[in-house]
């Protein structure tokens, strides 16, 4: 009777494809982190411009 090897996993391809998920993941979060990170406001609408004159006004 004759065996044969026969892999039935490819640990390669799978590591490969295991640290390509790895870097996409800390990509998105390094993004993620400078947008929650920037503190740019947002231009004075009229409701805040508003509700700013009433609380100084008492």
């Amino acid at each position: 009777m004759n065996t044969h090897f026969l892999p039935l996993v490819n640990w390669g391809l799978g590591t490969i494809m295991i640290a390509i998920f790895a870097v996409v993941c800390v990509i998105l979060v390094a993004v993620i982190y400078s947008l929650a990170s920037s503190d740019k406001k947002a231009p004075n609408t009229e409701s805040t411009k508003e509700s700013e004159h009433t609380n100084s006004n008492p």
